[in-house]
């Protein structure tokens, strides 16, 4: 997946702030990792989930991919159940090899 599949049109303004923010990370294996939970959960998150969600989305965008594919400890105020529901969503960061020019 490369980029936003979800319509927002259904969502209310935060949310559509929220979902937009999470597919324009700055790098894009944050775009992937938050941008796909967030397609996937946004419109069932709660507002305090919301809260966590957007306190996530402060952290460097390095920090959170080092965390989240474990190159690191994860911070002890990272250690939350959303947290863990984000970092199970393992997008394939695999290049794309063509077969072809293998052979």
């Amino acid at each position: 997946m490369t980029g936003l599949v979800r319509s927002s049109v259904d969502l209310d303004p935060r949310r559509r702030r929220i979902l937009f923010r999470c597919w324009h990370r700055g790098i894009r294996e944050m775009d992937l990792m938050l941008g796909q939970f967030c397609e996937a959960e946004i419109a069932g998150l709660s507002d305090e989930d919301l809260d966590e969600l957007e306190r996530i989305m402060a952290e460097e965008d390095n920090d959170l991919v080092r965390y989240i594919t474990g190159a690191e400890p994860v911070p002890a105020h990272l250690q939350t159940p959303l947290f863990e529901r984000i970092s199970a969503l393992r997008p394939d960061f695999s290049p794309v090899v063509d077969e072809k020019a293998t052979k």
